[in-house]
C-alpha cells in the first residue's frame, strides 16, 4: 500500500466513522435536538413533523454514507470507480451545501464550515483515488 492509499484510507475512516455517529440523532428526542438548535443560535427549533423528518432522515442518510466510506476504505482498489464518483459527487455537494447555506441565511459559521470541508473531502477523494494502483 502506497502513501496516497494509506491516506486515504484513514481519510475515509475518520470521516466515516464520524458520519456514523449521526445514527444518534435519528434517535434523538425533539427535546434534545431543540436545545442544540438552540445553542446554535438558531432559534426554537419548529415543531412539525416535517422538520423532524427532514432532521432524521439527513441524519439516517449521513449514517449510511459513514458506512459506505467505512466499508470501501478496506479494499480501495476493487472501489476505486466508486471512491472516483464519491470524491466527484462529495465536491459538487459541497460546492451545492454552500449555496443552500448562504441562500437560507445561516450563519456564517455554518456556511463557511459545511459546503467548503465537504467540498475539500471530495476534492481529497477525488484525488487520492487517483493515486490508488489499479
Amino acid at each position: 500500500m502506497n502513501t496516497s492509499e494509506r491516506a486515504l484510507q484513514w481519510l475515509l475512516r475518520i470521516i466515516g466513522g464520524s458520519s456514523l455517529l449521526a445514527v444518534i440523532a435519528v434517535v434523538m428526542p425533539y427535546t434534545w435536538m431543540n436545545a442544540i438548535h438552540q445553542w446554535l443560535g438558531l432559534g426554537v427549533l419548529p415543531d412539525a413533523p416535517i422538520v423532524g423528518y427532514l432532521a432524521r432522515s439527513t441524519s439516517a442518510f449521513y449514517a449510511l454514507l459513514g458506512g459506505l466510506l467505512w466499508v470501501v476504505s478496506f479494499d480501495l482498489r476493487r472501489h476505486r470507480l466508486v471512491l472516483r464518483y464519491l470524491g466527484a459527487a462529495c465536491f459538487l455537494f459541497g460546492a451545492a451545501l454552500f449555496a443552500i447555506d448562504l441562500a437560507e441565511g445561516l450563519p456564517k459559521f455554518w456556511t463557511f464550515w459545511e459546503g467548503p470541508f465537504s467540498a475539500a473531502f471530495g476534492l481529497a477523494v477525488f484525488w487520492l483515488s487517483g493515486r490508488v494502483e489499479q
